[in-house]
């Protein structure tokens, strides 16, 4: 049979299909109605149930790569955390150390005399040592001291020296040499040294830093 019987013979079997139960009709047009019936059932399948759940995949995928982003974000976050945490650490090391180094007020006096032991203890004499008034900071109090000195040079700066190697922070400021004329050295220094605020102190300096901003 050739390309044109086959044709024509299956042309025929769709002819008088009318009043003839689907079941009984001939091969070709059953064949054909459950191709189109399959589409169709494919079709509506597609449109009232698997292309909602496309896009609930769609949806999740978007909610999934949002979740991986976050938690990138927040392991970013604790492992920085970790590190302000360390830093944090060390910072409160460095103001405790440093605190040490600040007096109190009553340790002034003491403060003040280890001064003056380190000029006596190189055999220089003071000519003056008079502390000025305390300049009062947020947190701390500076309190100067003009000294003048005489001896020879190298009693001075050993002087400077056991100073520097005091357990609390002392500053030399403004120094000045000048020879008199029994050739000895006279030297002019402001010695700065610090101390915390007491707790009456820090409230003062709170009240007065809030009336400031007002």
């Amino acid at each position: 049979m050739d390309v044109k019987d086959l044709s024509v013979s299956i042309g025929s079997q769709f002819r008088d299909l009318n009043g003839l139960h689907p079941g009984l009709w001939p091969l070709a047009p059953r064949v054909l109605s459950g191709i189109a019936l399959l589409f169709c059932v494919t079709l509506l399948g597609w449109y009232f149930y698997w292309s909602g759940q496309t896009e609930d995949l769609d949806r999740g995928q978007q909610e999934e790569q949002t979740l991986r982003d976050s938690y990138k974000q927040k392991m970013q976050q604790a492992i920085s955390l970790d590190a302000l945490k360390e830093q944090r650490k060390l910072v409160l090391q460095y103001v405790a150390t440093m605190e040490k180094q600040l007096p109190s007020k009553a340790e002034m006096d003491a403060l003040l005399s280890d001064i003056n032991q380190a000029g006596l203890g190189r055999g220089l004499q003071f000519e003056l040592f008079r502390p000025g008034l305390a300049v009062v900071k947020d947190y701390y109090a500076e309190l100067p001291i003009n000294i003048r000195l005489l001896g020879n040079y190298h009693d001075m700066g050993e002087f400077v020296a056991d100073i520097a190697k005091l357990p609390r922070i002392v500053t030399l400021n403004n120094l000045a040499v000048s020879s008199n004329k029994d050739g000895t050295l006279a030297l002019d220094v402001v010695a700065k040294t610090f101390r915390y605020l007491d707790k009456d102190e820090l409230v003062t300096q709170a009240a007065l830093k809030k009336g400031a901003k007002k």
